[in-house]
């Protein structure tokens, strides 16, 4: 379960929902990304994934008791497309990117997934406890998460920003951090921006500037509410994420460029013994050309691997 009530949950995806039905005020049908009945946000409709058979010599990498009992539990964090997403609402089967490759990965290894939805800041220490044998959310690898945590990478993304769309204020791709100063900034809970622009935050100072604030949520439809609403003047977040959020004319919003690239992968706890597997699983992924369409699906591509990856170092 998540650290944030269900009833919680639901009222940020009904806000989430409102802003993406804008269209149908002023439009006369629904765009390319409504659901007419709903006004949310619709999963493309092929599946990559279907045609994902069991591979014997990968599945062997796994250890026998996990070959033996035939299923993983996975902690993932359900946030925004196109990584992981709610097309029909939090009662219903996720979709989006991580969902898609993490369901291929395990048709190679031949096991069934045990999902648990949980709050993006929960699942890194849950590994640890033992309460997950994966995780995923778009987890960045950086060097300070090398400390506790295992990382197979599946693709590049990283750090961005974003505004609203015809805000007067920050108009320019955001390479230096004094940019922000004097600004508020919405960013997730637990998240690589988070530590960012806590370990920066001196940097306004130093430079004579008013500092910038921070606010945290623990949801993406609650920061692009704050967003919209004008209590925060600037967005951090995932490159893919707020690139695909500022091409639906509904959120208004426009996305400044990428700031900070980062490998990001399924999390382990550390010295765990499905590395190993997972890797061979997603370079079996990348040979047949499932992951390249599993990207294309979802507008991706741009932040293909060409392989993957046990433990990297954080991109400087």
């Amino acid at each position: 379960m998540t650290s944030v009530s269900f009833v919680t949950r639901t009222r940020l995806f009904a806000a989430a929902v409102a802003l993406l039905s804008l269209p149908a005020l002023t439009a006369c049908g629904a765009g390319p990304g409504d659901t007419a009945a709903a006004g949310a946000r619709a999963a493309p409709a092929d599946d990559p994934v279907a045609a994902v058979r069991k591979v014997d010599s990968v599945a062997a990498l796994l250890p026998a008791g996990v070959r033996e009992a035939g299923t993983l539990r996975v902690g993932s964090s359900i946030g925004s497309p196109p990584g992981a997403y709610y097309p029909n609402g939090p009662d219903k089967a996720p979709a989006g990117q991580d969902i898609d490759l993490t369901d291929a990965v395990a048709k190679v290894l031949g096991v069934r997934i045990r999902r648990q939805d949980a709050s993006f800041e929960s699942i890194l220490p849950a590994l640890g406890s033992g309460k997950y044998d994966v995780g995923t959310g778009n987890f960045g690898v950086t060097t300070e998460r090398l400390k506790t945590i295992d990382f197979v990478t599946y693709i590049d993304d990283g750090q961005g920003f974003a505004v609203r769309k015809g805000d007067p204020g920050l108009k320019t791709k955001v390479t230096d951090l004094t940019q922000l100063c004097g600004l508020t900034i919405g960013t997730g809970a637990g998240t690589t921006f988070e530590a960012t622009l806590a370990a920066q935050r001196g940097v306004c100072a130093k430079a004579g500037r008013k500092p910038y604030d921070v606010k945290v949520y623990s949801e993406n439809a609650a920061s692009l509410t704050a967003l919209q609403q004008g209590r925060i003047d600037v967005i951090m977040s995932t490159i893919n994420g707020l690139r695909h959020q500022a091409a639906q004319p509904a959120s208004r919003t426009a996305f400044l460029g990428e700031y900070h690239r980062l490998d990001v992968g399924f999390a382990f706890r550390k010295g765990s013994p499905l590395t190993k597997a997972f890797q061979a699983a997603v370079n079996q992924l990348i040979k047949d050309g499932t992951y390249a369409r599993i990207l294309d699906k979802w507008g991706t591509s741009a932040s293909a691997i060409e392989t993957s990856r046990i433990n990297p170092p954080e991109h400087r």
